[in-house]
This record gives C-alpha cells, sequence and structure tokens, in this order.
C-alpha cells in the first residue's frame, strides 16, 4: 500500500528502543519509554506561504529526526505501525550516528 501525506504532514517509523541497560539489565517492553526518535518514510509537497506558493518541507525521506514525546498520530498501514506528523513537530535532523564512548582498563 502506498500512503502520500499532504501539506507538511510526514510519516515516519520509531526507532527501537535499546532493550538493554548499560549494565546488561533487560528492560520489559510494558516499562519502556517509547523512543524519541525516528526515520521520515514519506513528506508531503509543503505548506503554502500567504501568497499562495508552497513552500517545500526541510526533511526528506530517509532523515532520522527527534520530536516530541507526544507528538503526531499514531496509525496503522500496511501492518505496520507508523506516525504522522507536521514538520513544526520536529524539532530536528540527526546527523550521523553518536560515536561509541571507549572506556579504559585499568
Amino acid at each position: 500500500m502506498k500512503f502520500r501525506p499532504l501539506h507538511d504532514r510526514i510519516v515516519l517509523r520509531r526507532v527501537t528502543a535499546e532493550e538493554k541497560t548499560a549494565g546488561g539489565i533487560i528492560i520489559p517492553d510494558t516499562a519502556q519509554e517509547k523512543p524519541m526518535e525516528g526515520e521520515v518514510i514519506a513528506v508531503g509537497p509543503g505548506a503554502r506561504n500567504e501568497a499562495g506558493q508552497v513552500v517545500a518541507l526541510d526533511v526528506k525521506a530517509g532523515d532520522r529526526v527527534l520530536f516530541g514525546k507526544w507528538s503526531g498520530t499514531e496509525v496503522k498501514i500496511g501492518g505496520e505501525d507508523l506516525l504522522i506528523m507536521k514538520e513544526s513537530d520536529i524539532m530536528g535532523i540527526v546527523e550521523g550516528t553518536a560515536a561509541p564512548t571507549s572506556k579504559k582498563k585499568s
């Protein structure tokens, strides 16, 4: 199934949360917080400004983004749990991944 969002809406998939703590303790699903990071799946063409011109969005499919904890509407499309939200609900684009910290052994 194909889905194309309208205006300045974005469809994204939540990034799965880490299921273990740094100490190796496994966190059950019921105790985990929903991740506030996601991958953009599809974007709308953009919002119209006061002059009636379409203003393109800053995010594109494939971007990794951070969003507010209660942002968006959860939907199921093609059997997959996704979020639909406006571009204004996105706080920023994550560029690159965090480098793992190295622990020195003494």
